[in-house]
């Protein structure tokens, strides 16, 4: 005689909704673009990138330099807690910044994944090296 039993729908608490304040990098919202051969963001919060962390910006066309929108690129200083250099070259062609205070906020955001170690033709070895950049859980339930 074979006991079967059937597991019955995960918790609630063990299976928390994914909420984008328990992952790091996180999106921030731009206060200001300091445009040059390197391009400065200042953000609104302190940002938790790293150097070598790619971004994407994201302007609205209220806020000028839309030539910056979609733009990706990596970050190489950052020289305060809501400032990040990029190593974006908007010195051309590129309109300056406007605090245009729209209900749409132009915002550089992580470009990253889930992913951590080495990968090669055998797949994801796991390693303590981990991709830059890439996307951490640090939600409180997970500890």
């Amino acid at each position: 005689m074979s006991s079967n039993i059937t597991a019955g729908p995960t918790p609630p608490f063990n299976n928390p909704p994914i909420m984008p304040k328990y992952f790091k990098p996180r999106r921030f919202n731009i206060t200001n673009v300091t445009l040059g051969i390197q391009t400065l963001i200042t953000t609104s919060d302190n940002v938790d990138y790293v150097i070598g962390q790619n971004v994407r910006l994201l302007i609205p066309s209220g806020y000028g330099c839309i030539q910056l929108n979609e733009s990706e690129s990596f970050v190489i200083d950052i020289p305060s807690p809501n400032q990040v250099l990029l190593a974006l070259d908007s010195s051309q062609n590129v309109d300056q910044y406007i605090s245009a205070g729209l209900k749409q906020q132009p915002q550089i955001n992580a470009i990253g994944d889930i992913n951590s170690g080495a990968i090669n033709a055998c797949g994801n070895l796991h390693t303590s090296i981990t991709i830059p950049g890439a996307y951490k859980n640090i939600s409180p339930y997970m500890r």
